[in-house]
């Protein structure tokens, strides 16, 4: 327009590129302020999963090794106590533990002979499974006999067929395998992932989260940072819920050894003297002094107590804590405390 000075072509195009390279500029600081962040986040959440892991394998190792402990003390008193007391009873004649006569622990024990049959056979089992699990014939079977019961763990006729059961729970239980499994951190669960241990916790998915490669899209990379980082925090909760479930197994654990420890050191004084009773005073019962008769019943009250605790689980199929190993686990300290005194 005439009188209005005309920016020259050149200047206008100048000015178009520098505006274009300004905001390329804007645009690759932003990308890579983006690539920045999202490896922040990755990292971060590579931390966590971590901790995480360290967390579960230790908590793990201490509750295998806590239930290893314990299944070796049952198998010892199985075979050496309960064996001993059984077939000790088993020549006294004329056994009447119904009638007190004022003998306290006389009056609420009930030794029957169905009682006495399963111990004698649970001992003797014991006797021999000692030997094969002493030479490595049952692999994890401690920790099966640790987590569960007597009964529930081994109630079989032969042998074998015990130590296959042992074995077979300790092999295909998904929490056994959990707790005797390999490394979080090499990858082993000792299971499939997926597969729910401790109560309901699944276990396996949440440790290939992660993964992390830079791609040419800086909001992808991003984006794909902060799922990483929830998969991480949900990974996290998961793994101190189950590290809390596992202390809880090691505190049941190691409070059945302890109660089995002391319930042992009362019972072998008391076979011993049980011993010198039939070797002085014979079999029959019925010719016991009182204080005699007072002696077979503190052991056989100490061989039924002992026996309670030997076949309460700890641990249900699914890996949750048992309410009748806590109850089992106050009554018996109860009733320790009381033989304790005396």
């Amino acid at each position: 327009m005439k009188g209005e000075p005309s920016m020259p072509l050149p200047f206008i195009l100048g000015g178009i590129a520098v505006a274009a390279g300004i905001a390329g500029v804007k645009k690759a600081h932003d990308a890579s302020e983006k690539n920045k962040q999202a490896e922040r986040i990755n990292r971060k959440a590579e931390i966590t999963c971590d901790n995480a892991k360290r967390l579960i394998n230790d908590a793990r190792e201490e509750t295998h090794e806590a239930l290893q402990t314990l299944g070796q003390k049952k198998l010892n008193i199985m075979s050496r106590d309960i064996h001993h007391f059984a077939e000790s009873f088993s020549r006294i004649h004329h056994v009447d533990l119904t009638d007190s006569q004022g003998i306290r622990e006389l009056e609420h024990l009930n030794l029957s002979k169905e009682t006495l049959t399963e111990m004698k056979e649970q001992s003797s089992l014991a006797v021999d499974m000692a030997s094969g699990i002493a030479g490595g014939a049952v692999a994890g079977g401690l920790t099966a006999l640790g987590a569960y019961g007597a009964v529930m763990t081994f109630g079989a006729a032969s042998t074998g067929t015990a130590i296959a059961a042992l074995s077979g729970a300790a092999a295909t239980n998904a929490t056994l395998a959990f707790l005797g499994g390999g490394s979080l951190a090499a990858g082993g669960l000792g299971i499939a992932g997926g597969t729910a241990v401790l109560g309901g916790l699944v276990a396996g998915p949440a440790l290939a989260i992660l993964g992390f490669t830079l791609d040419s899209k800086a909001d992808k990379n991003l984006e794909n940072a902060r799922s990483n980082r929830a998969k991480a925090r949900k990974f996290e909760e998961e793994m101190n819920a189950a590290a809390d479930l596992c202390d809880a197994i090691t505190k049941r654990s190691v409070m059945f050894t302890q109660l089995l420890t002391r319930l042992s050191g009362l019972f072998r004084p008391m076979l011993r003297e049980m011993d010198c009773i039939i070797d002085i005073s014979g079999t029959d019962f019925r010719n016991y002094s009182k204080a005699d008769k007072k002696t077979i019943a503190m052991s056989a009250s100490l061989a039924l107590a002992i026996k309670k605790v030997l076949d309460t689980p700890i641990l249900h199929k699914d890996g949750s804590l048992t309410d009748t190993s806590y109850t089992v686990q106050q009554e018996t300290a109860d009733f320790l405390n009381e033989m304790e005194e005396q």
